[in-house]
This record gives C-alpha cells, structure tokens and sequence, in this order.
C-alpha cells in the first residue's frame, strides 16, 4: 500500500475519474493542492483572474462535450463565496462541476480564524452535495462520491472543502485499487413506453418538447431518430437548442415569452399533445400555465420525480433519464410502425413548416447606429454551422435566440435559469478549452460583457481563441425594457462622455482601450455595413495571434426587442418580414 499525503489521493483520484483540466486561484489554504498538481503532473490548469470566473470556466468546460465535468479550485473564505454564482448556475441547468476549496485547520475552524468560513452551509441549497472534509483518510472516498453525486440522477455541482491539516496529513491509498462507483439513472419501463407511444398516436397535433436533458443524457441522435420515425415536429427549449439543426424540416421553434419564434409559439398554440424530454416547464417557457396548457395534454419525461408536478400535473409523467426513456419510445414505435399503426404526419408538419417559413421577423435594416436585429443577420452570414454560441442574459441573448441559427448540440451554450452578468467571458473560455478546434462566437450586451471582462486576460495568457461579438448600445437595456411598464427609465443609462475617447460620442466605455490593454485585439464597428469586413479581420487577428478578438457594434440607444407576458401575446415592437429582402439570412425564405 502506497502512503502519501491525502491531497495527493485526491488528485490521483480525480484523474482517474477523468480530469485533465482545472480553474483556479492559488491560495495560502489550498497551496497543498497545488504542491500536488504539480508532483503529480496530469491536470492542466489554468490561471483564473477572479474565482467566480473559474467556476464558469468550469461550467463552460463541461457544457461543451458529453462527460465532461469542469473543476474549479479556490482558497478559503471568499474564494468559496466568490464561487457561489457558479454553483448557482450549474445547479440551476443541472450542469456537474466539482468545486474545491481551502479551509482553515481542524482546531481552529471555530475560532473565527482568517478566511474561515461554514462554506457548505452557505453553499448547501446550490448543491447537489456539499462537505467539510474532517478525516484525512475520508479525503479520497469524498472525491468518490462526488463523482458519483454528480453524474447520478439529475447531475449538478458538488463542493469540497478540505482544511489544511487534512490536506497534509498522510494516508495509505492504493489508487490501482480505486474504482469510480457505478452511475444510477432510472430508466422507462416497457408499460411506460406504451403508454406514451399510445397517447402520442392518438393525437392529431402533437410536439416533442426537447429539453437540456436530452444533451446530460448524450441523446440528441435518439431524439431525432425518434422525430423521424414517428413523424412528430420538435420544439427545443433553450437550453435544448441545437438537440435537432435548426434548418430540419422537423424542427418547427422555440416558443417561449422571450427566447422564441412567432411560428414556434403559433405551432405550439395549434398543437394538442406535448411530448416533454427531459425539460422543466420553466415559465418563460410557458407563460401562465392556463395559456399554456389550455386544450392540449401532456407526458412529461424527466430524470428528477420531483421535477414531474412541480409546475402542472401532465397526463402521463415518467422518472427516467431521457437516453433511457427514448431507447424504450424507440423500441415501441419501430413495432408500430412495422405493423402500421403509426400515424401519418405529414399534414400537420407541412402546418408546421408554413408557420416557419411565413411568420418571420424582419431583421434587414439599414440604420446607423444599428439595429442589433441587423447584426444577428451578419452574424448569421459570416459564421457557417459549426459555430458554437456563448451567451448567458439580456437583450442581447433575447434577440440573439430569435434570429441566430444553431445546427449541432451543443453549439449554442447558454446559462439558462440564473442568467448572471459576467457569465459569458469565463464560460467561452471554459468551451474553447474542452475543445480547442471549436469555432467559438460569444455574445454580449455592454453590461455583461464589463462584469468580468478581466478574464479576457486569461484567453490571452493561455492562448484560448474566440470571437466575441459585443453589441453596445450603453444601455440594461433588457431591464429599461422592463421599466416602461412603471414609466421609468431610472439608474439604466451606461453612457457618459469618456474624456479619453471623443469618437465614442457619449457611449461611456472604451471597450476597445481595455481590451488590448487585457492583451487581446479589438474591433469597433459604427456602421452595419462594415460588419462583414469586420468578422473577416477578426478571424484574421484570431488565428494570427491566438487570443480572443472583441468585435464592438455600435447600436442605436433605444430597441424594443419581441417579448411579451403570454405566448400568444407577444409585443412585436418593429416591423414584420413580409419578403425574403426583409429577412436574408432566416432559417427559411419567405419567397
């Protein structure tokens, strides 16, 4: 039997649970750690500039290929609290990552010593599990079970806090006796299967609703397959984006209060079944539930039998991983369709493909300062369909979900229910490091895009290389949207005259200035017109000099992005497609 410090377990353990990669801040109470990264060797790491942008580094490395699970690393204290966003977030879209922390030593843990916090405490209702480790022996079964917690069930984050002396202390650990434990999913009975099939054959309108379940469960190939086969149009939710290709002539929209297309909520309205996969019903999906559910059944599929009921009873509700409940759907419906029973869909999806190709939005303005509608048109022209999507909140991401195209999954990657500010900058770093051959594109309005615009630095230290489109119109324009409903426009103003920068015209900020000074390049464009030359330079600049390129779109103040508080009352503040001019770069031509 081996003896080495516990610490050293710990990192044996997590690579052979499959890390090779980690972000972090070194620090005095987690400097055991390191000592051990680097006598073990294994794991890269890469050096955050703040511990909240390493824990969405973390969540951006795990969204971007199955299996992946992102590991954030901090010190005691605020290194915890700074993490507590991050937890949040991959909590929230069921997204594992492995937090570790510092702690102060055993004996002086309730002596308010210096950067000694009750982390688990504070971090147990964003976590799937959360633990002081007191025991150093324990430390190597901790990191076991935290794999095991985060890949078991509806998979979310874990933290482990590990107090100096534990980290220090020796154990005896033979890793070649180590086994990860096995990942319990439940499954879809074959009764259940029926059922299902059962009901979906006797409507006449029915959807399948894609959820981010479908991507934790690496099932996207089976959910199309089961399309297919049975006929039935696909609604993804947002955080399902890209679990069918957009220009499928079975994916028929997203529907939704903000993130959605006019034909995908005039499709989900004519609809009367909806066949949910490992979704959440979440209510700007939805809207209010009578809107919502008003003349239409449901099943509802989802790995968490809480999660079934939580917001509307469905008529047949299954507790299974969605890979395991379609491989049952699977089965059943290639028997009826041997045998004839299946119904002929044909009808309802042409309904379907006529609404997408109709009821679009117009995006071809000439206006400058921009329109963001214009950008999202260029965007769509310049980048092909491999481009992978960051983007985390605000009208930027609204109105990017409405006019961007995605085709693969994965490739649009998206904090969907917390939405910090600041998320977009880490998480793209996080994806182009799990995949460095990806054609990454993130997306920003001003104010996320300045929240943790330190990070920049990183891509450049670290040579990580993307673009990211910046759309400034020097505004929270998502909140003083919000406003106009109290007839305010109060504390939403980003723009001042900058003393250092004339030609800004009063937009505030010299994105430009801050980023180079980052290390990065930097691009700004006034006129949309020039966008195209733009994106071309910057995919120049990235491949010269392998750092992010920041291309900055000048907007017009004030747009009113489509959004509404029913599906089928959504505001549409600008003009309407009413040709294929109106709208170039759409998914599918008006004429």
């Amino acid at each position: 039997m081996a003896r080495m410090r516990a610490i050293e377990a710990a990192v044996l353990v997590m690579r052979r649970e499959g890390v090779d990669t980690a972000f972090g801040v070194p620090g005095a109470a987690i400097n055991p750690l390191y000592a051990a990264l680097k006598k073990l060797g294994g794991i890269d790491h890469v050096l955050a500039r703040h511990v909240e942008g390493a824990s969405h580094m973390a969540e951006g490395y795990t969204r971007t290929n199955a299996g992946n699970i992102g590991v954030c690393i901090g010190t005691s204290g605020p290194a915890g609290t700074d993490m507590v966003t991050g937890l949040y977030s991959a909590s929230a879209d069921s997204i594992p990552i492995l937090c570790i922390t510092g702690q102060a030593p055993r004996a002086r843990m309730h002596k308010e010593d210096f950067q000694a916090v009750d982390i688990t405490s504070i971090v147990g209702p964003v976590t799937k599990w959360a633990t002081t480790v007191m025991e150093p022996g324990q430390v190597p079964r901790a990191f076991q079970r935290a794999f095991h917690e985060m890949r078991s069930g509806r998979p979310g984050p874990v933290l482990i806090d590990l107090p100096f002396d534990v980290q220090m202390a020796e154990i005896e650990f033979d890793i070649d006796a180590y086994e990860p434990l096995p990942v319990a999913k439940p499954t879809t009975s074959r009764v259940q299967a029926e059922k299902a099939i059962a009901m979906l054959n006797d409507a006449e309108r029915p959807l399948l609703v894609a959820g981010g379940g479908i991507f934790n469960a690496d099932a996207q190939d089976k959910l199309v397959e089961f399309a297919e086969l049975t006929g039935v149009p696909v609604v993804p939710t947002l955080m399902g984006w890209g679990a069918i290709p957009d220009d499928h002539k079975l994916m028929v929209g997203m529907v939704g209060l903000q993130t959605s297309h006019r034909y995908g909520n005039a499709t989900l309205l004519a609809s009367d079944l909806v066949f949910g996969i490992g979704n959440r019903w979440a209510n700007r999906h939805t809207g209010s539930i009578d809107v919502y559910t008003e003349g239409r059944k449901f099943i509802h599929v989802d790995i968490e039998p809480t999660q079934i009921g939580r917001v509307f009873n469905p008529d047949l509700g299954i507790a299974s991983d969605a890979g395991n409940a379609l491989d049952a759907f699977l089965i059943v419906a290639r028997e009826w369709k041997a045998a004839g029973k299946l119904k002929d869909r044909s009808a309802w999806v042409e309904s379907c493909r006529e609404r997408k190709r109709t009821l679009q939005r117009k995006t071809h303005f000439d206006n400058v300062p921009a329109k963001p509608q214009r950008v999202y048109e260029e965007m769509n022209e310049a980048f092909g369909k491999d481009t992978c999507y960051v983007s985390t909140i605000g009208l930027s991401q609204i109105a990017g979900a409405q006019f961007l195209h995605v085709y693969k999954p994965r490739h649009w990657i998206n904090c969907g229910q917390a939405g910090p500010l600041g998320w977009t900058i880490p998480a793209a770093l996080g994806v182009v490091k799990a995949d460095p051959t990806r054609n990454v594109v993130a997306l920003s309005g001003d104010y996320d895009f300045q929240f943790m615009i330190e990070e920049l630095a990183v891509g450049a230290q670290f040579n990580l290389p993307y673009i990211h489109v910046l759309v400034n119109n020097s505004y929270l324009g998502l909140i003083r949207q919000a406003q106009r409903g109290f007839d305010i426009d109060y504390c939403v103003q980003l723009a001042f005259e900058n003393i250092n920068a004339p030609e800004l015209n009063g937009y505030g900020v010299d994105h430009v200035a801050v980023v180079e000074g980052l290390g990065c390049k930097a691009i700004r464009v006034f006129d949309p017109n020039e966008l195209q030359n733009a994106f071309a330079e910057a995919k120049r600049l990235m491949a010269e000099h392998r750092v992010p390129v920041v291309v900055e779109i000048i907007l017009e103040r004030v747009t009113n992005i489509s959004m509404g508080t029913e599906i089928n009352a959504i505001n549409e503040f600008e003009e309407l497609a009413e040709r294929g001019v109106d709208a170039p770069t759409a998914i599918s031509l008006l004429d």
